[in-house]
């Protein structure tokens, strides 16, 4: 067996402040993989941080690890005024501790920290103590927070603002000072606040009393059993009918479908398929059908069926998925269904210790299950690939928007060892890319399920829209550009030019066709056009504006410079049309990111103004109009733009696209040659497809009428 973990060599750091670091994922985590004993001191505790602290909790308890816990109970008016009267003191503040610990059992998160904290009570491994101030008769609230950490042999004592509950940990801006036993400049601070803590313990402290919560064993464990049951029991694959409810209590670090969890008929259907091809197979689902839900719902049932038939069985989860703010959302999803992720994305050195940890802990049996959520670049990198080769259990290999996963350096990547594989993806196919779109099937197995935005909006699981097609020409200097890029693609296609190429942005066909769709996406007449549509939206919010990526080639043809086609629509929207506005780009922060979207969420803002980064995966259920300046002919990018906007939420009954379709200008003897036609074939083709599902398809094909006339294109 390997060397157990050591305080001194998980990276501990001096400080962490919430504007520049996670206190859950680069601090708690890493020194509960360490430590034997954890002490905290607290103002306030709640059971919803044994849920954000999850899959270390369990790991640091399979270890053996101990908890103590002193913290003041919060005091309402009621219980000022009887401790006034001069009812029992002792009495009281138990009386409000068991208050909030019926209060955890009505919050989801809360309720599932309880549920492991009732478990951690049982084995023994907690301790709860209360605190109060007593001086000159009156009472008051203990507010220290200082916390240690020990090993065995090294001590890690920390003191700062957060309160040893989820708001606190995750939640609040907040900040700590850490001090390392190990470390000369550190050394007495540690050992001065794990003395100070070892007072407070034993009630050694002026002014504290500190006295047992005598009730609490007994209370936790109802309350956990309270809030924890009607669990699912998955050890039968469900037929069609809801699950049986239970009691029984998953192991540590394995998933289970929440209680509250309404799954789908589809959903459900979608997971018996891929059971039914032995756990292989690609699910094609229409964004915004809650592919990550029944992704993680067949990963439970897996799970469950894996220890049915071996009790000693263990599972690791590996999701990935192409970006950072998608990995969030995961980790999000996986806390409900009851495990802590390890995410593993940036600089090794933060994930790494402790994804060794956690495999190791599955080898010997400390852990019956754990989730590791990385992106698509720190999975086909060294790092990574070097963990997955160590590992020799069972592997369930969850790959979203699983189309990416076909590129040339990925595929290459995929562990053969994965027993089960599950591909998402509204659009599997990979654009212009045969091969690779073979390799994915070859992998993950052929689609054994598939849903399309057409049947999601019957079934009433996306909203319904309307859509706007705007005619949008061509100026003369574009036309011209456009004419001449598409001759140059011609004479390489007529060269024998591999048509595989198209698939590689870098090569000379892949440049010319991006450099052509370009000049469809930054149109120069479409802000112009853009404007007169917001101004009758000016008083109107949740509008998505997706914008073209780069400069206008013109630009680069003329070596000059000028605004980006965002920069132009963040000055006429913000500032000429006086409306609120935030931009959505792949330079903006990630703590950004998430605030734009909570303001959009709450009608703070009007508008986001993106570009790429709100094609996969982000979640703006609350958008209501999309205006799509860029659209390419890719059928996956207007297929992910049209489901963000028609996803469901509370009060929306219809979403509106607006789409800006480029035409020839009108008149003139070159705009009856093919490549003209080519181009309107491209757009129009996507016009058929949006309209197809709208409401109003009639009046939508009746605006394009003229325009086939036009150029004789009534056989699209």
């Amino acid at each position: 067996m390997a060397d157990a973990p050591r305080l001194r060599d998980c990276g501990v750091e001096s400080d962490y402040r919430s504007d520049r670091s996670n206190l859950v994922e680069d601090f708690y985590l890493p020194a509960l993989a360490s430590s034997i004993n954890y002490d905290r001191a607290v103002g306030y505790f709640a059971a919803s941080v044994i849920a954000t602290l999850g899959q270390g909790i369990d790991e640091f308890a399979s270890r053996g690890g101990t908890l103590r816990i002193i913290a003041s109970p919060y005091l309402e008016p009621a219980d000022i005024k009887d401790i006034e009267d001069g009812y029992e003191l002792r009495e009281i503040l138990q009386r409000a501790a068991l208050r909030d610990l019926e209060q955890a059992v009505e919050d989801q998160r809360a309720a599932r920290g309880l549920g492991k904290l009732g478990r951690l009570v049982a084995a023994g491994k907690v301790d709860f103590k209360l605190a109060y101030v007593e001086e000159r008769g009156r009472v008051g609230m203990y507010h220290e927070k200082i916390g240690v950490f020990q090993d065995g042999r090294d001590i890690v004592a920390f003191k700062g603002s957060a309160n040893e509950t989820r708001s606190g940990l995750v939640g609040n801006f907040e900040a700590i000072e850490v001090y390392r036993s190990w470390d000369p400049r550190d050394t007495d601070r540690a050992a001065r606040i794990s003395n100070d803590f070892e007072d407070l313990w034993h009630n050694r402290t002026s002014m504290l009393r500190v006295v047992p919560f005598t009730e609490a064993t007994k209370v936790i464990i109802e309350r956990s059993a309270q809030a924890t049951a009607g669990r699912y029991d998955l050890d039968e694959l469900p037929t069609g009918g809801a699950p049986i409810a239970t009691t029984t209590q998953p192991p540590a670090g394995a998933l289970a479908i929440p209680p509250s969890l309404a799954v789908r008929d589809y959903q459900k259907e979608a997971v018996q398929n891929w059971f039914r091809s032995q756990g292989r197979g690609i699910l094609r689902m229409a964004t915004g059908t809650g592919k990550t839900l029944t992704a993680l719902s067949a990963a439970a049932q897996l799970g469950s069926l894996l220890r049915k038939n071996d009790d000693s069985s263990s599972l690791l989860v590996v999701i990935v998925a192409p970006y950072q703010h998608l990995i969030d959302q995961w980790a999000k999803d996986i806390e409900w269904f009851g495990v802590t992720p390890l995410r593993a994305y940036e600089s090794a050195s933060k994930w790494s210790p402790r994804a060794h940890s956690l495999l190791q802990n599955l080898a010997l049996g400390g852990a019956r299950g754990g989730v590791i959520v990385t992106t698509n670049a720190t999975f086909g990198g060294g790092a990574f690939q070097n963990l997955l080769d160590g590992y020799k259990g069972q592997l369930l290999l969850i790959a979203d928007e699983a189309h990416n996963l076909g590129a040339r350096h990925l595929r290459t990547q995929l562990p053969e060892k994965a027993q089960y594989r599950l591909g998402l993806s509204a659009t599997p196919e990979r654009w212009f890319d045969e091969e690779g779109t073979d390799a994915l099937t070859d992998y993950f197995g052929e689609i054994v399920f598939e849903m399309g935005i057409g049947e999601a909006i019957r079934r009433g699981a996306l909203c319904r829209y309307t859509y706007t097609p705007i005619l949008v020409e061509l100026d003369d200097e574009e036309a011209e550009l456009y004419a001449e890029t598409s001759a140059k693609i011609a004479r390489l296609i007529a060269a024998g030019t591999d048509l595989r190429e198209t698939a590689d942005s870098d090569s000379p066909l892949g440049r010319l066709l991006k450099k052509r769709a370009d000049i469809i996406g930054h149109a120069r007449g479409k802000l112009e056009i853009l404007r007169t549509e917001m101004e009758k939206r000016r008083e109107t919010s949740h509008q998505l504006i997706y914008c073209a990526e780069g400069k206008h080639p013109i630009l680069y043809e003329h070596g000059t410079d000028g605004p980006r086609q965002i920069d132009q629509v963040m000055n006429m929207v913000g500032n000429e049309l006086h409306m609120t506005v935030a931009r959505y780009t792949s330079d903006t922060k990630r703590p950004a990111r998430q605030g734009i979207l909570r303001r959009f969420e709450r009608n703070e803002l009007q508008a986001i103004s993106s570009m790429r980064c709100l094609d996969e995966g982000v979640d703006v259920p609350a958008s209501r109009t999309a205006y799509l300046l860029a659209s390419s002919s890719n059928p996956r990018q207007f297929i992910q733009r049209r489901g963000r906007v028609l996803r469901k939420a509370p009060g929306k009954e219809r979403a509106d696209i607006v789409d800006f379709v480029v035409v020839p200008p009108a008149g003139g003897d070159a705009l009856q040659n093919e490549t003209e036609r080519s181009l309107l074939r491209r757009e129009l083709a996507r016009v058929e497809e949006f309209a197809h599902l709208a409401e109003n398809e009639a009046v939508t094909l009746n605006v394009l009428r003229p325009v086939r006339e036009r150029y004789g294109l009534f056989d699209i």
